[in-house]
């Protein structure tokens, strides 16, 4: 049936374009894939306002790990950013010390030590190799003892960006030294903007971060369990009232779940 008169014309699903490889600095970032971490920052602000009394963290994986969204966080930092590290970027260079060489992994790796943290590694499932990812083994879950090193840093604005201000932040460095045998060791390279003054803010940094593969086994119910890569509605519109169920279902499994694992003598009433 067609629209009625003078009603908007429905939004159709299509296939995703090819990305052209030759997008650059040059684009606009409102025509990058790079925006949606823009659009989930402005979401958590606008919760903020709603949740005065309420410390709100963004947490993100090393595809946020770029200097525009740390500059639109500093416009207006009502929630802080957590976010791990990606590139082994240049940094101010600290006196004495040759520019060349003032890189962050390097810097933190030979920073002092300021104490030890055990961590429970949950067991991440096999992937396989995808168009942009690598293929994945799979992992147990086990405690990692890691050396804990921190550093307020500043960063220069990259070249296309010159005309901004450099970026101050608090950079986490974790370390395994001794991993299991033929187990690769856990590193985390951690930005925020958090405050860290002592070891206990740099550790919980640490635990908050570790919660971020919730959300990757809320993505695996949603794809495995409910199955919404399978729906096939060709209008925008119901294609993202049958999602918005589906995370709501998805999410209630994933507690269950939880629940059944942490406390398995509850009663299957309060379900």
């Amino acid at each position: 049936m067609p629209p009625a008169l003078g009603a908007p014309a429905p939004r159709r699903t299509r296939a995703p374009e090819a990305e052209d490889p030759k997008r650059g600095h040059h684009t606009p970032i409102s025509e990058k894939k790079t925006v949606e971490w823009l659009e989930s920052l402005d979401s958590c602000r606008a919760l903020a306002k709603q949740l005065p009394d309420t410390a709100i963290t963004c947490v993100m994986d090393r595809e946020a790990d770029f200097f525009e969204l740390f500059d639109r966080h500093r416009e207006h930092p009502n929630v802080d950013l957590l976010i791990r590290a990606q590139y082994n970027r240049v940094i101010a260079a600290p006196a004495g010390r040759p520019a060349e060489k003032a890189k962050l992994f390097d810097r933190l790796r030979d920073s002092k030590m300021r104490g030890t943290l055990t961590l429970r590694v949950d067991r991440q499932s096999a992937r396989p190799k995808r168009s942009k990812q690598k293929a994945r083994a799979g992992r147990g879950a086990r405690d990692a003892t890691l050396t804990l090193h921190y550093e307020r840093i500043e960063f220069p604005p990259p070249s296309h960006l010159k005309d901004r201000t450099p970026l101050a932040l608090w950079v986490v460095l974790a370390r395994e030294k001794k991993p299991p045998p033929t187990v690769k060791p856990l590193e985390w390279c951690l930005l925020t903007s958090r405050e860290i003054h002592q070891t206990d803010d740099a550790a919980q940094c640490l635990k908050d971060y570790a919660l971020r593969w919730r959300i990757e086994d809320w993505h695996r119910v949603l794809k495995t369990g409910c199955r919404v890569e399978d729906l096939a509605h060709q209008r925008v519109e119901r294609l993202e009232r049958a999602i918005a169920i589906n995370l709501v279902i998805a999410w209630r499994i994933m507690v269950m779940t939880l629940l059944g694992r942490s406390v398995p003598e509850l009663p299957a009433e309060i379900l």
